[in-house]
C-alpha cells in the first residue's frame, strides 16, 4: 500500500486559491479593495518569504467567512471554481493525480488553505481525502477562527498523522509515502515521506531538492 500526499496551492494548481478566494472576495465588492488587495498581497509576500504568521492570517482569511450565510457562501465559491479553479487545473495535475488514484494508493491533499475553499476542489481533483486548517463553524455558521493546529509546516505532520490514525494507519502502514509540494514552508513534511518531490518549486525548495537527489517535476502547462 502507498500514501501519496499533495501540497495544493501552486503545486496541484497552477496558482494560489488562497490568494485568489480573497481576491474573487475584492472583485464582487464583498471585501473592501483598498484594505484588503494590499493586505492579502502583504500577507502571499510573507509565505514565500516563509515569515508568514499563520495565526494573524487566518484571522484575516477567516473572518469574511463569519460575516454571510453559508448559502451565500456556497454561491460564490460556485462562481469562484468556475472562474478562478478549473482554470488552473492543469492536464499534468489531473493526470498524475488519476496515475495514483489508479494505482490504489490512498491519495490526500495536504494543504494550509482552510476546508471551506479546498473541499470543492478537493472533489474536483477526484481526491478523496482533504487534510487541511478547519474553520470552525458553530450551529452551521462560520465564527471565523480556526479549530485545532492549522496544516502548516510542521502542522502539516501533524495533521496528517491524526487523520491516518482516525484510520486506523500510521506511516509504518506504507511501503512508499509520496508528497508533492512547490514550497519550502513544506520541507518538514517532505523529509517525513520515502519519495519527496519538488514541484515548480521556490528557490529555496529547488536548492534543497538538489542538495539531497529529490526528484524536480514541472505541473505546467
Amino acid at each position: 500500500m502507498e500514501l501519496v500526499l499533495f501540497d495544493l496551492d501552486n503545486t496541484l494548481l497552477a496558482g494560489d486559491s488562497d490568494f485568489e478566494w480573497a481576491q474573487y472576495l475584492i472583485s464582487r465588492g464583498v471585501l473592501d479593495k483598498e484594505v484588503y488587495e494590499a493586505r492579502n498581497q502583504e500577507f502571499f509576500d510573507q509565505y514565500k518569504a516563509g515569515t508568514l504568521d499563520i495565526f494573524e492570517f487566518l484571522d484575516f482569511q477567516l473572518k469574511p467567512l463569519a460575516r454571510h450565510s453559508r448559502e451565500q457562501l456556497d454561491a460564490w465559491h460556485r462562481e469562484f471554481m468556475d472562474t478562478r479553479i478549473l482554470p488552473m487545473m492543469t492536464p499534468q495535475s489531473v493526470a498524475l493525480v488519476n496515475k495514483h488514484l489508479d494505482a490504489g494508493a490512498i491519495v490526500a491533499i495536504v494543504t494550509a488553505t482552510n476546508s471551506f475553499v479546498t473541499g470543492p476542489i478537493a472533489r474536483a481533483f477526484r481526491i478523496p481525502h482533504l487534510v487541511a486548517t478547519i474553520p470552525a463553524q458553530q450551529d452551521g455558521a462560520f465564527t471565523g477562527k480556526p479549530r485545532g493546529t492549522p496544516a502548516f509546516k510542521g502542522g502539516k505532520i501533524e495533521r496528517v498523522e491524526a487523520w491516518l490514525e482516525s484510520l486506523g494507519l500510521c506511516w509504518g502502514s506504507f511501503q512508499r509515502s509520496w508528497f508533492y509540494s512547490d514550497s519550502h514552508n513544506d520541507l518538514p513534511l517532505l523529509g517525513k515521506v520515502s519519495d519527496p518531490v519538488a514541484v515548480d518549486p521556490d528557490d529555496t525548495l529547488r536548492a534543497h531538492a538538489s542538495a539531497l537527489g529529490w526528484p524536480v517535476i514541472s505541473l505546467r502547462n
